[in-house]
């Protein structure tokens, strides 16, 4: 089985650091404190990072280094849109990842089929009929990105739950919560009773540096053991 699904059989939820820049020192840093996988970025403006990050040959040197040094799966997202994906598709399904982050809207069907894992994020005014479909066309995970950009960054609130409720009953995938409110570690029991199945955080709860980053995925991690 893909290395990445596996992780959704295990009785824990699984917690994935996405990465606000392409480095491998911080990739080491979030396994060693308990990520269970990172996620990296290529072709597009990294929103919450504040980051331009370019494609596939400008950061080959460090991907080789977080693979080589990698303790759990690591997944990518190949770009913002299908003419930036396509840049660098055969690259990135031909190197070591476990599985590909993308917005349906995102992902030409030039790029399939690939080995890796699919993790297709529904975006916001998604339907449940419309999540429904996506196992049958190939995804293996959906990340839950449904959250309108203006709201990045606020509180989770219990319409935010139900939201992710729907979404978690709309199919039978594991479903990923990113960070795009501000969950706080305390939030996690109130995810796993809406549904929720994997929990992906970034910058806008882990910041940027080394330091938060370890910090945050401590204490995402103590909260996630706890359940």
């Amino acid at each position: 089985m893909n290395p990445f699904l596996e992780l959704f059989d295990k009785k824990r939820m699984p917690l994935i650091m996405s990465l606000p820049v392409n480095d491998a020192s911080l990739a080491r840093a979030a396994f060693e404190a308990g990520a269970d996988a990172v996620k990296v970025h290529i072709n597009l403006h990294h929103a919450a990072g504040g980051e331009d990050l370019g494609g596939y040959d400008e950061n080959r040197e460090v991907f080789a280094r977080i693979f080589r040094e990698a303790l759990g799966p690591v997944g990518i997202v190949p770009g913002a849109g299908c003419e930036a994906v396509m840049k660098d598709a055969e690259q990135v399904k031909t190197a070591p990842f476990d599985f590909i982050s993308f917005y349906t809207a995102h992902l030409p069907t030039a790029f399939l089929p690939t080995r890796q894992c699919l993790m297709a994020a529904a975006a916001c005014g998604f339907t449940p009929d419309e999540v429904s479909q996506y196992e049958a066309l190939g995804a293996g995970v959906v990340e839950a990105s449904v959250m309108p950009h203006e709201g990045y960054g606020r509180p989770l609130s219990f319409a935010d739950l139900v939201t992710y409720r729907l979404l978690s009953q709309s199919t039978r995938l594991p479903v990923v919560v990113p960070t795009q409110r501000r969950i706080e570690p305390a939030d996690v029991e109130y995810l796993c009773r809406a549904g929720v199945s994997g929990l992906m955080i970034g910058a806008i709860v882990t910041g940027k540096t080394e330091k938060t980053i370890v910090d945050a995925i401590r204490c995402f991690r103590r909260a996630i053991d706890a359940l």
